[in-house]
């Protein structure tokens, strides 16, 4: 045995004489042979010296609050407020002078290093007088001396109390492992106790704002503030409108042991399929990993009640037992919405995010547009061919419009109206975008970011619609560019420019077919993104246990979302297409949507109104496939600067232990007492030293 661990062992010696004595030896054998390594020695002196700010007499010692800065984590994941850490530095500060030295550092910096630093943190706080023992004076006036008079009265005089310190006052001290024992019966007994003290008609029921009372001083720390204000609402898992309590003790322990609880709910979803478990599973689960049954079902029913928020048949995710595990956890977008902003900050964030957008959707649609345009090329020329009779047919199918575009026209033939096409993609591809995300976060679900396919449809629909005002314009000079070939080669015509073109049109003009193209591009989009979205969440389970979709995967998912969008939607692209194509000679006029339709359906039968639809779907499948894949990665590689992280299930159980376990440690010490009452270390009586016991 280490020198160390056998002069802390000596500590806990339970003998009533010569205790103080026995503890002060021991703090000096620490100080002159602690047994830590010498790295370790070395971590501790640098965060002492960066954070000792008082000196005496050329010596550096920490005051409460530098000590606070030492010990205290940073970016912790509980709700453990800093200024509680000064209850430690009265347990480090041994000599009562209110200053630590380097020495009384390294001493509390060691006792940290005890597996059960928390209940001999605890100990060392209630025993005033640094006797090694706690009386019963002692054990109340410590406790009172840190729980403020609104809070619910605990009777010291009752037989609980005395079963650890016996019937008559002073007779009976407690020694540390008694100590640790009653401290941790003690907030099971003032559940009891709260609980009798509120059902003041003795029915065996209290008011949920009575529970919430009992809840905030035993375990409101341990709780989320979105759990904290649903807390009345446990009143509706059975009839009546109150609370028995049989539902306090089953909240009681599902906090008491909400790491297992997060252990058993991590476990189960990473097993199921969807990575949804319902209560079946986690109780199935709870019973198959462990001796005895650790959960009731009631216990069960409140986990699934307060995940669900209120609705705890459903299957939950792991992310819906978000703000039930995290004490510190708030709702997607709660805190840059909480961030006091001036409109002109406002409005620059917003500009310069759609500017980000924008650029980003623009390459991205450019890419994806210039890869598939020979496609689209071969399905414009095919979607105009109207004559049914074979003599008159310029093309037979698709693979011979390619293969004559190419022999007539040349490689170059194939981009013929690429121009326009690209100038259009980067405000169309931007407003799509920006439109759907912006109709998603509006309807999503504030608390696990989530949306219902209804507003999933409507986000895709009306940033199908709203993309309409560019591409109508765009696509119909874009047409007619790559009509121009097979018109030129039949009536020797010369080529016309696109600046031509839109003089020729008008405004009016370049608004031709927008109908039809509404009715194409509201339907494709309502449609595309909603497949998009649940092809990587569902089929390639993106964000399942931190999973990231590779490149195929990604790829994947776009290009099958575009397949049923392309081709659903070919008799709205092929009614567009001959509405603002300009008809030759002796070919059909349409008066406007519906008068092309059934002409269409009329003269060429049902079978038109498909035409080029696979083509369709080989150029739509690719070109959004590429263009969602170069606008992931582009999101990917360069992101917003201040773009909001997706929301990860971080909890303490969680958190990486290597980066300073003392720190850890100091947190873990405080909770034994926040334990007996939430208001530990907060009241201002807390830092004074209660009075100490009499002889």
């Amino acid at each position: 045995m280490s020198p160390i661990s056998h002069v802390l062992s000596t500590i806990h010696c339970e003998a009533d004489g010569g205790s103080s004595s026995l503890a002060s030896s021991a703090l000096k054998s620490v100080r002159n042979a602690v047994a830590a390594p010498e790295n370790e020695l070395k971590r501790w002196r640098r965060v002492f010296e960066a954070n000792a700010k008082v000196a005496i007499d050329g010596e550096k010692f920490l005051d409460p609050e530098n000590f606070v800065n030492a010990i205290a984590p940073k970016g912790d994941l509980t709700k453990i407020g800093r200024a509680q850490f000064t209850i430690l530095f009265r347990v480090a500060d041994t000599s009562k002078r209110g200053l630590l030295s380097w020495d009384d550092f390294t001493v509390f910096q060691t006792l940290l290093k005890r597996p059960d630093a928390d209940y001999w943190m605890a100990f060392q706080y209630f025993d005033v007088d640094s006797s090694g023992t706690i009386t019963y004076d002692e054990f109340k006036n410590v406790f009172m001396a840190n729980v403020g008079p609104s809070a619910i009265p605990f009777d010291f005089d009752c037989d609980w109390v005395k079963l650890y310190l016996g019937q008559k006052n002073g007779t009976h001290v407690l020694g540390y492992n008694e100590f640790t024992q009653l401290m941790k019966g003690l907030q099971g007994e003032r559940l009891r106790q709260a609980f009798k003290y509120l059902d003041t008609d003795r029915d065996g029921f209290i008011r949920p704002e009575q529970f919430k009372q009992i809840i905030l001083e035993i375990a409101g720390h341990k709780l989320s503030d979105a759990v904290v204000d649903r807390l009345p609402t446990l009143c509706t898992l059975t009839p009546g409108g109150r609370i028995s309590y049989s539902e306090v003790v089953a909240f009681h322990n599902v906090v008491r042991e909400m790491d297992m609880v997060e252990r058993i709910i991590r476990e189960a979803t990473a097993k199921t399929k969807d990575g949804r478990i319902d209560q079946s599973d986690f109780l199935n689960h709870s019973a198959a990993n462990s001796r005895y049954s650790l959960f009731t079902p009631m216990e069960a029913s409140i986990i699934f009640h307060f995940a669900g928020r209120g609705s705890g048949e459903k299957r939950l995710a792991l992310v819906d037992f978000a703000q039930l595990l995290d004490p510190r956890w708030r709702a997607p977008h709660e805190d840059i919405e909480s961030k006091p902003t001036s409109s002109t900050t406002s409005f620059l964030e917003g500009f310069l995010h759609s500017a980000y957008n924008f650029v980003q959707g623009g390459f991205a649609g450019a890419l994806g547009a210039t890869i598939v345009y020979p496609i689209d090329m071969v399905m414009t020329r095919m979607q105009n061919q109207r004559s049914t009779v074979v003599g008159q047919m310029l093309y037979k199918n698709s693979i011979d419009c390619a293969q004559k575009i190419f022999r007539n026209e040349g490689f170059l033939g194939f981009y013929r109206g690429l121009g326009p096409q690209l100038i259009g993609v980067a405000p169309e591809k931007a407003i799509k975008l920006t439109v759907n995300d912006l109709v998603r976060g509006r309807a999503m679900d504030p608390e696990t970011g989530r949306i219902k396919l209804g507003w999933e449809l409507i986000a895709g629909a009306t940033a199908g619609g709203c993309q309409v005002i560019f591409t109508n314009p765009l696509e119909i000079v874009k047409i007619r560019l790559q009509i121009q070939g097979e018109a030129a080669k039949l009536e020797g015509a010369a080529p016309k420019g696109a600046v031509h073109i839109v003089r020729q049109l008008g405004i009016v003009g370049l608004y031709r077919g927008a109908s039809a193209c509404l009715l194409r591009d509201i339907p494709f989009s309502a449609i595309y993104f909603p497949a998009y979205s649940h092809l990587k969440k569902d089929v390639f389970h993106e964000g399942y246990n931190g999973k990231q979709l590779s490149f195929l995967e990604t790829l994947g998912s776009a290009a099958i979302a575009g397949m049923p969008a392309a081709y659903l939607t070919t008799p709205a692209d092929v009614v567009k297409t001959r509405l603002q194509v300009e008809a030759r000679k002796g070919q059909t006029h349409y008066r406007g949507l519906t008068d092309a339709f059934f002409k269409i359906y009329r003269e060429e039968g049902f079978k038109a109104l498909f035409k080029g639809g696979p083509a369709r779907v080989l150029r739509s499948s690719p070109q959004f496939g590429f263009t969602l894949l170069a606008y992931e990665y582009l999101h990917k590689f360069l992101p917003y600067p201040w773009q909001e992280k997706p929301h990860e299930v971080k909890t303490a159980l969680t958190t990486s232990r290597q980066d300073d376990m003392s720190r850890i440690r100091a947190r873990n010490a405080l909770k034994i007492l926040l334990d007996v009452h939430g208001d530990f270390g907060r009241r201002p009586a807390a830092s004074s030293s209660p009075s100490p016991k009499s002889a």
